[in-house]
């Protein structure tokens, strides 16, 4: 994982562990999230990209915690589409 729970936690001020388990699903959710955004598939090329994968995991976790009951999908990738811009790969 390139985020751990506590940084999930710190980010979001959250000082309780009753949401752990959902932050860890949404971790596992935003990253894989991010990977299908920015089209990265390879350990090298998700390296050469960690701090921005982890800028739109950080955010994507936040959205889906933060909006759980009505989350829009299509305006969360959107953004990140934005965020990971720099990074995403040329599809073909």
């Amino acid at each position: 994982m390139l985020v751990s729970l506590s940084e999930i936690k710190q980010y979001l001020r959250v000082s309780y562990d009753d949401d752990d388990a959902l932050l860890e699903q949404l971790l596992v959710t935003a990253q894989e999230l991010c990977m299908a955004v920015a089209r990265l598939h390879d350990d090298e090329a998700i390296a050469a990209s960690t701090n921005q994968l982890r800028i739109g995991i950080l955010y994507a976790v936040a959205y889906l915690y933060e909006h759980r009951e009505v989350a829009d999908h299509h305006e969360l990738t959107l953004t990140l589409r934005s965020l990971l811009f720099g990074i995403r790969e040329a599809a073909f």
